[in-house]
Order: C-alpha cells, then sequence, then structure tokens
C-alpha cells in the first residue's frame, strides 16, 4: 500500500529560483547601498571613493534591467544559472567591502546573505561552490581593503584581532545559517511531497469507491437509448415479417438487445445489492476487508473483539480509514516473526482498534518521530526485514488524523516484544446511529 506518486521523482523545479525574487532583492540592496553611501559621504563628512562605489552599485541596477528585459517576469533560472546570479551578487558586494574598510565595516555581514538563499533553495554542489567564494572573499577582505571611511584628519585603526574575530564571526554565520536553512526547507519539501502523496492517495481511493456508482448511472443513462432500439427493433420486424431476406438480421438485433438490457439489468442490480455495504460497513466488515489481502503471507493475523454489550459500530465506507488501517497491518505484518493480533473495542464514547505484533518493536530513538515522511527505519538492527516507515506511516497517520482518529504507538510492555499502535475515534465520527441502542 505504499504509494510515492511519479511526479515526486521530478524535483528539477523545486531548484529553480524564481528570478523576481532575485531581482526584487537586488533592486532593495541598489536602494539600501546608495542611501548608504550618501549618507556616509555626505551626511558624516566620511572620504568615500563615491565613483567607484556607485559604479558598482550601477553594475547591480544594470544586471537587474537585462534580467527583466531579457526574461519574463515569472521564469525561474536552473541551478547553474542562479549561482551565477548570486555569485555576482557576492562579488559585488565584496567590491563596495574593499573601498569602505573590509571586516571592519559593519555589513560585511552581509556576506552571508546569498549563500543562505542558496542553500533554502539550491543543489547542495551550488551552495558549496558559492560558499567557497564567500569564505575566498572574506578571507581576501581580512588582508586587503581600503582604510574605513572614518573623520577627516583622523586614522581609525582596526586592531587585527578585531578583524580575525569578524572573519571567524561571518563564516560561522555562513555555515551555521546556511545549514539551518537547508534543514528547514529540506523538511518543508518533505512535508510537502508526502502531503501532495497523501491527497493523491485519497483520489484514488474514492475514485475506485465511486465506480460501482459509476456502474450504476451508466446503466441507467444506456437504458432509455436501449429501450428505443428495441421498439425500433419489433416494429421492423413486424414491417418486414414476410420478407426472407431479413429475418435473420431481425432476429440477431433484437437477441442481441435483449442481451444487452440483461447485461444492463445485472449491473443495476449488482449496484443495489452492493449500495448499503458500499454506503455503511461495520467495524467487523471493515476489519475483515482490511486484514484480508494481508493474510497469504506466513503470518498469522487473529483478530479480538472485546466483549461489550455496545452494538458494533456501524459506519460510512471511508477510503481514508481503509487506506490508514492496511498500511498500519501492512507494517505489522512486515516486521513480525509469526503473529499480528488485531483487537476491536466497541465503547459507549470510543470505538478502538489495537494493532500487535511479536517483531522488534520500534527502537527508542523511532518512537519520537513516528509520522515523519521518508523516515527510514523502524529498528537499525531489522533494516533488512521489513523496511521502513516513511511515506506509508506518515500518509497513514495524516489520513486516520482526518478522519478524526487519535495514535498511539508504543512497545509492548515485557515479557512480550513488539509494536503496539492504538488507532481510537470518538463513536460519533465511526457510527452512524450513535450509542444508544444495545444488544
Amino acid at each position: 500500500m505504499n504509494v510515492l506518486p511519479s511526479i515526486l521523482d521530478d524535483h528539477s523545479i523545486r531548484h529553480r529560483l524564481r528570478l523576481q525574487t532575485l531581482t526584487r532583492l537586488r533592486w532593495l540592496a541598489v536602494v539600501g547601498q546608495s542611501v548608504t553611501v550618501l549618507i556616509i559621504a555626505h551626511g558624516y563628512g566620511f572620504p568615500v571613493p563615491e565613483l567607484f562605489c556607485f559604479a558598482l552599485i550601477a553594475c547591480s541596477a544594470w544586471l537587474n534591467v537585462f534580467l527583466s528585459v531579457r526574461f519574463p517576469a515569472a521564469h525561474r533560472l536552473p541551478p547553474l544559472g542562479a549561482t551565477a546570479v548570486l555569485s555576482f551578487d557576492v562579488l559585488q558586494l565584496s567590491g563596495l567591502l574593499f573601498m569602505t574598510g573590509g571586516l571592519a565595516n559593519p555589513f560585511s555581514v552581509l556576506l552571508c546573505v546569498p549563500v543562505i538563499i542558496s542553500s533554502a533553495s539550491q543543489p547542495v554542489p551550488h551552495t558549496l561552490s558559492l560558499g567557497a567564494l564567500s569564505v575566498a572573499a572574506v578571507t581576501v577582505l581580512a588582508f586587503f581593503s581600503l582604510p574605513l571611511p572614518w573623520y577627516p584628519g583622523s586614522d581609525f585603526e582596526v586592531p587585527y584581532l578585531l578583524i580575525a574575530g569578524a572573519w571567524i564571526a561571518i563564516v560561522s554565520t555562513t555555515a551555521f545559517a546556511a545549514f539551518y536553512s537547508f534543514q528547514v526547507s529540506a523538511e518543508a519539501n518533505q512535508l510537502a511531497d508526502a502531503l501532495a502523496a497523501t491527497e493523491l492517495v485519497l483520489q484514488r481511493e474514492q475514485h475506485i469507491s465511486a465506480l460501482d456508482g459509476l456502474a450504476a448511472a451508466a446503466a441507467h443513462e444506456l437504458g432509455t437509448p436501449l429501450a428505443t432500439i428495441q421498439v425500433v427493433a419489433r416494429e421492423m420486424e413486424k414491417a418486414l415479417a414476410d420478407d426472407p431476406r431479413f429475418t435473420d438480421d431481425l432476429m440477431l438485433l433484437r437477441s442481441q438487445t435483449e442481451r444487452c438490457r440483461d447485461i444492463l439489468r445485472r449491473l443495476t442490480t449488482l449496484s443495489a445489492e452492493d449500495e448499503a455495504h458500499m454506503v455503511r460497513l461495520p467495524l467487523g466488515s471493515l476489519i475483515e476487508e482490511v486484514i484480508a489481502p494481508h493474510r497469504e503471507f506466513g503470518i498469522a493475523i487473529e483478530v479480538i473483539h472485546s466483549k461489550t454489550d455496545m452494538r458494533e459500530a456501524i459506519g460510512r465506507r471511508n477510503p481514508a480509514i481503509l487506506f490508514g488501517l492496511g498500511n498500519l497491518i501492512e507494517n505489522a505484518v512486515d516486521f513480525a516473526d509469526s503473529k499480528v493480533t488485531v483487537t476491536v473495542s466497541n465503547e459507549r464514547d470510543r470505538v478502538e482498534i489495537s494493532i500487535d505484533d511479536d517483531g522488534p518493536g520500534f527502537a527508542p530513538d523511532v518512537l519520537a518521530q513516528i509520522g515523519v515522511p521518508f523516515m527510514n527505519r523502524r529498528n537499525r538492527l531489522d533494516r533488512e526485514k521489513g523496511g521502513g516507515l516513511g511515506l506509508g506511516l506518515f500518509i497513514a497517520k495524516t489520513l486516520l488524523e482526518r478522519s478524526g482518529a487519535s495514535l498511539e504507538f508504543s512497545n509492548r510492555p515485557p515479557p512480550a516484544s513488539g509494536a503496539h499502535v492504538s488507532v481510537s475515534w470518538p463513536r460519533e465520527k465511526m457510527d452512524l446511529f450513535g450509542a444508544d441502542k444495545m444488544l
């Protein structure tokens, strides 16, 4: 039951950075850099090489104009193109810092911004190359730069120890922030993929459940034109009864129309007989339907109904519940040594289904991460036996929680071994008729 839609296999669009995002950020940088140079040069009267600074700022503005004219606003840059554009930003900012004090300039920390942007959207090799360029630029600025603009007639000497501290701070900030941004982005992408797969699985299950209704609708719609054909065939048979040339053809036409009507009648009857089963499904029947596909794998599956005076819950046929429980049963069968036990409990307020296996159980460090998409293990020592929990368990957990269920994952208490999964619903979520009637 593990489903990974093929659309999730193509991640190329994820690494395509939207051009308009970069151009807007660069326009913001152009404005900020221009205002800063003007304030330093004319507000404080510090000696600044304005001509060279504005020449570099103009290069950024020119690149923005070129990209805006060359490509549409919705264009997404491939990884190589995005890395080239971000590399330009690193070099342009490095040039401005070179002319305004190097690492003594408080704005030198902005060199980490392009790397952080790359880590959130670009492949790891491109981000590493951009990070190497940034570290190289910071290292050059630590040794070579024009003096920090300061009041005329006085020199501001920055201690070398402070420059070394700035270098360490910028490099470590770049590495930490980039790694953190990469982790957050990766987790968000995994969650988006898993939720997309969940929606597709639910749509598939709902489509399968709707096939019976479609068959009934088709039988109903085809009934009228088929009746018309049968009437016309009878009239033709009356009119041409004395002509031996058409006798065989008329008999064939009439027999085939009768055959078609019989097929449609059986379709309609099948739908009518199964309609109650498709709409209303007792809890015991639901469990048997979920378990049936997993009884042929050499693992014994025992179903225990807890003794209670409550009537068995009868709910609507819910594809999400069928798929979610099926995935949990499949996982238990994969990891069990010989037996899986399914316990069904009908209480006045709640309906609960517990699934226990006699396998190795959950590793302690895994229990805290149950349901995280793409988690690839349940027990380190048992990887090859049962495979991973990953996307399938995430989909099952998500679908069951959407149906109103609460899930608990744990290990069976000693001396027993194996995993324990409990799925429970408020009774009103699973019972169409409420809890008032008792056996």
